[in-house]
C-alpha cells in the first residue's frame, strides 16, 4: 500500500504542535483518511478542544472528542491543570528542580490517551498514530520523550497481528522550528490555544504561553493570539 493511501490516527488538542501535526499529517505526508482524536479529561478549560474543532474542519478531517471527564475526579489535586489542585504557576515561579516534571504534568495522561488512540486505530484498520511531543525548551515531561514513545513502540510490537506504530515527529524539535513547519504550511495559529489558564485571553506567563511566545520571537513572527502579558523572556 503506498503511503498515500494509509489512513493515520492524529491525537489533536488544539495546540500548537498537534495543530501543526495534523496539517503535516494530511498535506506533507498525504494520509487518508485522517482520523482526529481530541480528549476531554476534565482539564480545567475547553479552549484548546474549541480550537481543536476548528482545525478539523480547515483540514478537512473526521473528529472525535472522547469523554474522559471521569479523570478529573479520579486524578483530582494531581495536577495544576485539573480542578482540585493548586493554581498554575507561572513560568518564572518555578524552580530549577521543577523544571523536568513542573505541576502542570499530569500523572500518566499520555500514557492513557495514546492506548485509547492505538485502541482506536486497530479497530478502524489504521496501523499509525501521530503523536505531537514535542522536545520543550524550558521545562520538560517524561511522557513526552523519544525514549517514552519507543518503550511504548515495543509494548505495541507484542501484538500479535498488525501492530499499532505511534509516530512522534516532532519530539528532537525545538517548538519554534514546529512553528516554522506551520508557518510554510499556512497553518492559521489564530484558531490554535496553548495557554494553561484558559481565560479570555492568553496569560503570557505560564510555562506553555511563554514557550509559545519565544517559539514565535525566534521564529520572527508575530502570534496573532491576544496575551494578558506578554513574556519578556
Amino acid at each position: 500500500m503506498s503511503e498515500t493511501a494509509q489512513s493515520a490516527v492524529v491525537l489533536l488538542s488544539g495546540g500548537l504542535d498537534s495543530t501543526v501535526l495534523l496539517h503535516h499529517v494530511v498535506r506533507t505526508l498525504g494520509r487518508a483518511p485522517v482520523h482526529a482524536l481530541s480528549y476531554r479529561y476534565g482539564q480545567r478549560h475547553s479552549r484548546e478542544l474549541e480550537c481543536a474543532a476548528w482545525q478539523t474542519k480547515a483540514a478537512g478531517v473526521a473528529h472525535c472528542i472522547i469523554d474522559l471527564s471521569f479523570l478529573g475526579e479520579l486524578l483530582k489535586g494531581g495536577s495544576a491543570l485539573l480542578p482540585g489542585a493548586t493554581a498554575v504557576p507561572d513560568l518564572k515561579d518555578l524552580a530549577e528542580a521543577q523544571l523536568d516534571q513542573p505541576p502542570t504534568y499530569v500523572p500518566h495522561r499520555n500514557m492513557m490517551l495514546l492506548s485509547i488512540a492505538c485502541a482506536y486505530a486497530e479497530a478502524h484498520a489504521s496501523r499509525d498514530v501521530f503523536y505531537g511531543a514535542q522536545a520543550l525548551d524550558e521545562y520538560g515531561y517524561w511522557d513526552c520523550t523519544a525514549e517514552f514513545v519507543g518503550r511504548l513502540n515495543r509494548v505495541l510490537s507484542l501484538n500479535r497481528r498488525e501492530a499499532v506504530i505511534v509516530h512522534a515527529p516532532f519530539v528532537k524539535l525545538k517548538k519554534a522550528e514546529t512553528l516554522a513547519l506551520g508557518l510554510r504550511l499556512g497553518v492559521d495559529f489564530s484558531h490554535t490555544w496553548s495557554c494553561y489558564r484558559g481565560e479570555d485571553v492568553a496569560c503570557g506567563a505560564c510555562p506553555t504561553c511563554v514557550e509559545r511566545l519565544n517559539a514565535f520571537r525566534a521564529a520572527d513572527a508575530t502570534d496573532p493570539i491576544p496575551y494578558r502579558v506578554p513574556s519578556e523572556k
